[in-house]
């Protein structure tokens, strides 16, 4: 039965997060604010002092931590207050002031890194000996000065940080393009009903078992599309120019080595994860085959993709129907585990369902301390389900990073972001196909979890490999024309989809649609992430508690070391293609198995 969307004011408590774990009031919130307010000045006191001695620079780095902490609950409310009700001005606002404050601070913090980095080599590690309790610190300091080499002079940095406004721009017009001013027009089914197509209700009319509409939509969508190819084509040649100035200035040898360098990840895994797709092309064949053999069509079209190939065997799933099963999928991570996601369930940590204003989609709150929120817009359904357990993930990776590492070393990077929540939706999808020796329910989970794998393994990887491309052509000089990069955007997908699809005309131009391709070497991470995840998943239920234990401490490990040794810990080494192809592995086994029960 469709649940009611209810007012914020008519939720029930119980279905609601408890912010006053932050604060108690909207009042308390008010006089930490004010507080905060007095925070630029008191870290801009210790401007033109951080190489004098190694108590001033200890006394520095400890007023950064009180603010990270102090900031992330003023934040924390005022963000989650204000996602519950968008149309909530009070809480909007509240959420500018916090904002503004952020800025105001990051903005008189500004010199620390420039001075720490200024110190030399000699006097830094006399620091650490004459001030043992700095050495809590070491990682931080690390992190800054291991980029030495690419910081330029104080006028220098001052003009690469003016230019910043104007780097964003390429960005932003490709965002306002798309989200205001792009529009289609409407398309029809098989029956001469019409449809609204926007890039919203893209995806979802391509879902539809209607072959008409899906034919209508695509070539409508992506018509219209080539209308402004060249303007969104001339956007990204803007775009991978400024990321060429950037890491021209900073003295890096390519775009990619500049965005990879800020996480630590050596460009080498990039490369392999390419590597090792391309070395499992023939798992992805085959589901393409396999596809077309289950929607009964003499030619599979790229409109053939999202629709779904196996009848429908969803089921209600309640939520608390949802937290028992991902309890029991979870229990292999041993009872301390368990134990954190039912306090989490018990205490509040979670807003459940949608109401009218709130947020979409779904997110762990990212902060650890005094424990994770978590909004959900729960539906009752398989992927609601799913969506639980992923952003259980992320939060009990903060939880036990808060727990674990000192404040300066909590956060952890992007790069290993998406682990923890993957490896709970791994370990959930082996829980319910060892549950079930149903056919049809079989069939359809199988699919469901083919899908996460094609559309976040192969998709992500094709997408990395036209960045990379791009990179290489805007860095030999060539200008990113629309007709260049149709042209090698078909070629990728050629390669990637097989001998199986017709790469029809239009698919050439979803670059065009695709925002990641501004986030600067960003998508990689997805697959990387995808393909650590299913190799944890498979140590932890192969090898039991040593498995776990190591997995533990990863999820504890904060930003203590590189994101690399931080999955070397857990047991995953992603400087080679092993995990890729073990999860490529999983993701042939998998097919093969559909083929079998269908």
């Amino acid at each position: 039965m469709e649940r009611p969307i209810l007012k914020r004011s008519e939720v029930p408590l119980e279905d609601t997060w408890n912010l006053g774990d932050l604060f108690d009031s909207d009042e308390a919130w008010s006089d930490e604010y004010e507080v905060m307010k007095t925070y630029p000045e008191r870290i801009a006191r210790f401007k033109g002092s951080l190489g004098d001695s190694a108590d001033t620079l200890l006394a520095c780095l400890k007023l950064v931590d009180e603010i990270s902490l102090r900031m992330e609950r003023l934040y924390g409310y005022a963000n989650c207050r204000g996602d519950e009700d968008t149309g909530n001005s009070f809480y909007q606002d509240m959420r500018g002031k916090a904002m503004s404050v952020w800025v105001a601070i990051g903005s008189a913090a500004a010199f620390i890194t420039p001075e720490i980095m200024a110190i030399d080599d000699e006097t830094i590690e006399c620091f650490f000996l004459e001030c043992p309790r700095l050495e809590i610190y070491r990682r931080s300091i690390f992190r800054i000065r291991r980029r030495k080499a690419h910081i330029l002079s104080p006028a220098e940095e001052t003009l690469l940080a003016a230019a910043g406004e104007m780097a964003d721009s390429p960005e932003r017009i490709g965002s306002t393009f798309r989200d205001a001013d792009l529009s289609f027009p409407e398309v029809s089914d098989g029956e001469g009903m019409a449809h609204q197509l926007t890039d919203g209700t893209f995806v979802p009319l391509l879902m539809s078992p209607d072959r008409v509409l899906r034919e209508n939509t695509f070539k409508t969508y992506y018509g219209r599309m080539g209308e402004f190819k060249n303007t969104v084509a001339a956007t990204l040649d803007a775009q991978f120019k400024q990321l060429r100035f950037f890491a021209n200035a900073r003295k890096y040898g390519s775009t990619i080595e500049a965005a990879l360098d800020a996480t630590e990840v050596p460009v080498e895994v990039y490369l392999n994860l390419i590597d090792a797709v391309h070395g499992n092309m023939d798992k992805m064949y085959r589901y393409v085959a396999l596809r077309k053999k289950l929607l009964g069509v003499d030619e599979l079209h790229m409109y053939d993709v999202y629709t779904p190939v196996v009848a429908d065997a969803d089921r209600e799933i309640s939520f608390e129907q949802a937290k028992e099963t991902v309890l029991e999928a979870l229990a292999v991570l041993g009872e301390d585990y368990t134990d954190m996601l039912k306090e989490g369930f018990s205490n509040r940590w979670i807003d459940v369902y949608e109401n009218v204003g709130k947020r979409g989609g779904a997110y762990s709150s990212g902060a650890g301390r005094p424990h994770p929120y978590v909004l959900l817009n729960h539906k009752d359904n398989l992927d609601s389900q799913f969506t639980l357990a992923h952003e259980m993930g992320h939060a009990l990776h903060s939880y036990l990073s808060c727990k674990n590492q000192p404040v300066n070393t909590s956060d952890y990077v992007i790069f290993v972001a998406e682990v923890a929540s993957t490896c709970n939706e791994v370990l959930l999808m082996r829980h319910l196909l060892n549950k079930t020796e149903d056919k049809k329910e079989r069939a359809y989970l199988i699919n469901h979890f083919l899908d996460s794998f094609k559309g976040t393994v192969y998709r992500q990887t094709m997408f990395a490999e036209f960045e990379l491309e791009m990179g290489k052509m805007s860095e030999s000089g060539e200008t990113l024309t629309a007709d260049a990069l149709c042209e090698k955007y078909m070629e990728l997908n050629k390669l990637y989809f097989g001998p199986d699809m017709v790469s029809d005309e239009e698919i050439s131009l979803e670059w065009a649609r695709i925002p990641h391709f501004f986030y600067n070497y960003y998508v990689f991470q997805y697959a990387t992430g995808f393909s650590a995840a299913v190799a944890l998943a498979n140590r932890i239920l192969t090898e039991g508690e040593s498995a776990v234990t190591d997995y533990k401490k990863f999820l504890s490990g904060g930003g203590s070391t590189d994101p690399i040794s931080l999955l070397k810990i857990a047991g995953v080494d992603m400087s080679t293609p092993q995990p890729v192809n073990e999860a490529l592995k999983l993701f042939g086994e998998l097919v093969e198995e559909l083929e079998k029960l269908i």
